[in-house]
Parts: structure tokens; sequence; C-alpha cells
């Protein structure tokens, strides 16, 4: 099949930003500008196209990434249609709960257009989506949006970018007026103001720099100009012998620098009041990437364990990214993929090389919000779906069977906040797990286990927000009711001191009686050990065939301890005396012997309780640290180590983990949301005796 649009005529693109930024009501103008819909959806009327989830229209903010697929003419070509590109387009969340949408998205995309708030300039959720492009090297375009809002001054929010981002940002626009008065933008390259008219901003009217402006428009311009020549040392040669380079020149030379991510160009409007939204949508097609532009995928091929290079080319063999599986409430399981070479086509079978696994392309589905068309075959460099995947999950490489590759994988962030959840019924426990399971199977950053201590089941995701939607997701789209709430801390117990016990048991009813006698000696180990028998009887005094009981006596009272009933751990039992009668005496009875004697010991061998501490590493900027350490300590942490990493400080500490719920909300709310942790278990340690205490009586 002839390919419609060529590879070099097509845009990968997302749209990234912090919550409330306006990245979906900038997505939703262009759906609009690009005649995909013929109404634009308002975000807070709950009618946004890219929002499709109920929970999204509910709460007003994007929970899950959207991808769809327009077609735009850039403005300046005056409609003709042999200019046209496809641009697929992708629509991220803003909440740093789900950001595993934003780095999957990032990793298959080829440019981004990254959304600020005009107010507020760089906020947290830009930093961490700024850090993820920069982990994946995508180019990128800056629009400072909201210039209509009160307090909106587009110098400092270009500042914030410049300090907090990149300094290699460059102004391609200025605002004409702010506020209220925001009329429209002036193109330095071009020096020209452009306003847009009609009922949707829809008309747009160049005209002459406002005489007001003509000064600070010069400014800017010379700056622009400087930046762009060095990328060229043809226009840089021109530039010093005071020649004005061409507009196509330079153009040329700022593609060139924003594709190896040396320039960002920043641009400028209102999205809301449908100001410059068509010059963001131009600026993509002339400065990011098309996938041509992007070095060959590299990967490790299966059979020689060598790194290989994929072209983007229809013609190559097949190498295809999963990066995202997404359960469809009418169409089963559906699996988001990049085509990086050749050509996936339906009713074909493919390989999964990541669990080397054959799998049938049933259905293939270009997507457009929560919308399909079916199609034959998707080529190289464009995204897509299959219908009815079973062996794939996120970050699977799927490719040419007889040209296997591994492509590289994505790496997620930790889950870092932890729940308890429990089926409402009888009915819902028998759902529960299946709903679990294909949630976990969508988010890499959500995590289902088991506490073998509490036999619990415990959820663990990215924050409250990120739990709080999964758990009404399972209600919605499974029908399964449940009951959350906090996890109980795995305490253990151990004792400090050597101590001796004996268990004699004595039963005798008529007929044959029962009796089993051990003495036994405890100590503590070190940390970690778990737990050693010891069989130092000499002489016999009790038979071999009775000492597996008594061990299984003193692990069956090691479960339960005397301290709060928590499982004992790091202690060393030896045997060393008991006696044995030659008719009465049995397994059963030197198993409750093993009990007795071993609780009699533990009791005069000081028992404590053990709580985990776990390992925490802080990320936040310098000035939040006084209040970060001082929390710390307040959780009875032990601060370790504080290093720098460019702005931000890290600290790596030691805290229990019974003071660490909540903890994601609290850091936000003490770093204005810049702070982020990580979280892993460390050891185990003694408990100070007032949480002991606490905890025996079970206030904490």
């Amino acid at each position: 099949m002839a390919r419609q649009y060529p590879i070099e005529k097509t845009r990968n693109i997302g749209v990234v930003a912090h919550i409330d930024a306006g990245k979906t009501t900038t997505t939703e103008r262009i759906l609009f500008y690009t005649g995909v819909s013929h109404k634009i959806g308002e975000v807070h009327e709950g009618e946004a196209i890219m929002d499709w989830m109920e929970q999204e229209r509910e709460r007003g903010i994007t929970i899950t990434s959207a991808a769809t697929t327009c077609f735009w003419i850039p403005s300046y070509r005056n409609g003709d249609k042999q200019f046209e590109y496809r641009m697929n387009l992708i629509d991220t969340p803003g909440h740093i709960d789900f950001t595993v949408e934003v780095k999957r998205s990032l990793r298959v995309l080829d440019g981004a257009i990254v959304v600020f708030d005009g107010v507020s300039g760089v906020e947290p959720q830009s930093e961490t989506n700024w850090h993820y492009a920069d982990e994946y090297n995508v180019p990128r375009i800056c629009f400072i949006n909201k210039m209509d809002r009160l307090g909106a001054s587009f110098e400092n929010s270009f500042k914030s970018i410049r300090e907090r981002l990149n300094p290699n940002a460059i102004v391609m626009q200025l605002p004409i007026g702010s506020e209220s008065n925001f009329e429209g933008v002036v193109d330095l390259l071009e020096s020209k103001a452009y306003r847009f008219e009609g009922d949707k901003g829809e008309k747009i009217v160049s005209s002459e720099v406002p005489k007001n402006m003509e000064e600070e428009v010069k400014k800017w311009r010379h700056e622009l100009i400087e930046k762009i020549v060095e990328q060229d040392d043809k226009l840089m040669t021109e530039y010093l012998e005071g020649k004005e380079s061409s507009l196509e020149d330079l153009k040329k030379a700022l593609r060139k620098g924003v594709l190896s991510v040396k320039l960002i160009p920043v641009f400028t409007g209102s999205s809301l009041k449908n100001k410059g939204v068509q010059l963001v949508l131009d600026a993509a097609v002339d400065y990011l990437p098309s996938p041509l532009d992007l070095p060959p995928v590299k990967g490790i091929d299966i059979k020689t364990n060598e790194t290989v290079e994929r072209k983007t080319d229809d013609d190559a063999p097949l190498a295809a990214l999963a990066f995202k599986v997404a359960t469809d409430p009418f169409m089963g399981s559906l699996t988001y993929f990049r085509v990086y070479s050749g050509i996936l086509k339906k009713g074909s079978y493919i390989l999964n090389a990541n669990k080397n696994s054959k799998e049938r392309v049933g259905r293939l589905v270009r997507m457009h919000a929560n919308h399909r068309e079916e199609v034959e075959e998707i080529g190289a460099g464009n995204l897509g779906a299959i219908v009815g995947l079973k062996d794939t999950s996120t970050g699977a490489t799927l490719c040419d069977e007889d040209h296997p590759i591994i492509l590289e994988k994505i790496v997620f962030p930790e889950p870092v906040i932890s729940i308890k959840i429990e089926p409402k019924t009888k009915v819902d426990q028998e759902k529960m797990g299946i709903a679990l399971h294909k949630l976990s199977e969508e988010d890499p950053t959500f995590r289902v286990g088991g506490d073998p201590d509490t036999g619990e089941t415990i959820i663990s995701g990215m924050g409250e927000l990120h739990l709080d939607v999964l758990v009404e997701r399972m209600k919605r789209e499974f029908g399964v009711g449940s009951n959350v709430g906090r996890p109980q801390v795995a305490y253990k117990e151990t004792i400090k001191k050597e101590a001796k016990g004996e268990g004699k048991y004595i039963k005798q009813s008529g007929g044959r009686g029962q009796y089993g006698h051990a003495r036994l000696e405890i100590k503590p180990l070190e940390r970690s050990k778990g737990f050693e028998f010891i069989n130092s009887i000499k002489g016999g005094s009790v038979p071999q065939e009775f000492i597996p009981a008594i061990e299984k006596g003193v692990i069956e009272a090691m479960s339960k301890g005397v301290t709060a009933g928590f499982p004992m751990v790091d202690i060393q039992v030896t045997l060393y005396d008991g006696s044995y009668h030659d008719v009465d005496s049995s397994e059963s009875a030197f198993k409750i012997a093993g009990s007795m004697a071993f609780k009699e010991a533990t009791k005069n061998a000081k028992p404590i309780l053990l709580e985990p501490i776990m390992k925490v590493q802080v990320l936040a900027p310098t000035e939040f640290m006084g209040d970060i350490t001082g929390d710390l300590n307040s959780k009875r942490g032990k601060i370790e180590a504080m290093n720098d990493r460019a702005a931000i400080k890290i600290i790596d500490a030691q805290v229990p983990l019974s003071e660490m719920f909540g903890y994601a909300t609290k850091l936000r709310s003490m770093t204005q949301g810049r702070g982020s942790f990580s979280m892993e278990f460390d050891q185990y340690a003694e408990a100070p005796s007032s949480i002991a205490q606490l905890i025996v009586e079970g206030k904490k």
C-alpha cells in the first residue's frame, strides 16, 4: 500500500505541562484548527475530547495519555494541500501521580510542545517532564499560555524557563499586551504582528509591529538572530560581515539547533481565548523532527547479542515498541505501539522479543482519544494500537521473527505510597484479583502485593490520588467494591540476652499417655540471621527421631511472639537436655514440649520489638532543606548524607516505615510540590520502648 503521507511529512508530538497550565485546552484547539473536531471541547465544562474518561471529566484533570491523528497545512502555505502534514499527537497528564503516562509517551515521541502557565511560569511537574525529555533527548518547543490571565507576565515566565530548565531558550514571539489587554503576538523572525479574529480565532490577520513595541522587538530580535547564526558557520560569517540572512536560511539553522536540542524556541498566546495556537502548529512543522530526522533506533540482536540499528524505513525488518497497555471495556486489551522500522500489518504474526513468544495481529487501529479507526497496516515512524494481544506488556519489543531485536526498555519510577485493600463482599473477592491484575498490567507504577505477615493485600502507587483513581476504576470498570486503609506495619520480635527454658508435657488419660520433655537455651543472633537450631544432646536423653519435632514446636512458637504477637527472628536455639518415656513419648508430645520450653526461655531473655527501617532519599530545592530535615528528625529519622545535584539537594536518611505513611503528600506541601522521594527497605531495628508500648496497646 502506497503511503499517503511520506515519513518526512510526519510529526510525532506530545503536549506536556504541569497540571492546569492549559495543556488539554491547547490540544482541543489543535483538534479544532486541524479539522478533527467541529466544536471546541472545554475542560472546565467536562467536554474535552482528549479527556474521555468519566473521572477525567468529573475531576477536570487528565489521568491517562490520549493519542490522536490530525493533519495540518502551515498557515503561511495558504491551504496548499501539497504541504499537508500528518501529526500524531499525544495529550499527557500534568499531575505527578500519573507521571508514568508522560514518561512512556516521551519514550516513543519525536518532539514535544511544553506548555507553561503565563502567571506561574515553570512549575514542579514542568521540571519533572523536562527531565524526562532530557533523558530521551527529545527536541521541544515552549508555549507560554494564559497571557490573558490576571498577573500574566511573559518576561517572568520566560526567565523561569531559562533559569530552571535551559539557558538556551530563545524568544520567538512577544505578546501584544497582557491580561485583559492581550491582543496577539509579534513574530520576531518575520517582524510581523499577528492577531486572531473570528468566533474561534480561526482567522489570522498580520500587520506591522505596533509602534510602541518597535524598540523592544528590535532588542529581542537581535538576540534571537545571534543565537540562530551560531548554529551555522556560513550564517555566522554573514552576520559578522553585517549581512542580513534570508528568512529561509534562518529557519533552516533554527531547525538544526532545535533538532540537536541546542535551542528551545519559546512561543506565546492564550489557548482559552483562541490566540496563538495555529502559529505553534506551524512551529511544530517547521522545527520539530520527522522520524527521518532522528538517528536509527538501536537494539540488541537476540541471535548474536550484538548492538544493531534499524533505520526508519518501510522496507527494513519490523521493529516496534509497545509503550502502553490499556483495558478497553468493549474491545479488551489495547496495546499502543510505535513502529520504528518496517510495516506492521493486520493478520500477520509478530515476535514478542522480550518473551520470545509469537503473537497474531488480529485488529489494527489508529486511535482518536477513545475512538478507533480500523486500518490494514501502520508503517515506519507512526503510532497505532493492536487489539487483543495476550502476552505483551509495556516496554516489550514487537519485531520480525527472522530479525529478532530487543529495543531499550522504559524504566519507570518506583511506587512511593501503599495502602491496604480488601473486597467489600464475597462476590467482590472473586473479581478483585482479576481487576487488580489487569490494572497492574496497564500501569507499571501500580504494584499489587501481599503482606505475608498480616495476610493483607497491599497496593502501591505514585500517590494518594493515583491509588484513589485506581480504586474508583475498579468500581466503575470492573464492578468491584472495596475498602481501603493504611497497611499494618510488619513488626517483628527478638531477644536481647541469653536464657534457658524447660518444657515438660505429660498427659495421662487412660490407655497410652503423652510424654515429652525438652530443655532449651536461646541466644540473640545478628540482625537478618533469622533462626538457627542446634542439637547438642549427648548420650541419647532424647531419641534422634524426636529432635525434628522439638524444632517444629520452636518454629511454631516463634511465629507468635510474647511481646505483641509478632513473629520472632534472629534467635539461636540449642537443645541441650531432655528426657523421654519408652511407651508414652511421641512426636506431638515433643513438639508441644519444645514450644513450651521456648516460650519460657523467651520471657527471661529480655524480648524486644523490631520495626522496619526504610532507606529514604529526598530530592528538593535547597530553600526547603530546613523544613525537610526538621520533619525527618521529628519522624525519628537519621540523616546520613546531604549532597548537591545542580540546584537540587539530595538527603539520604533512615526512617521507620511507620512514620512514612502520607509522606508523599506532606513533602509536596512542604516544597510547593517540587520535592520527590524514593523509599526501600533497609533493615529491622529495635523500636524505642515508648513506641513499642504504643504498638503493644494497638495505638500505632
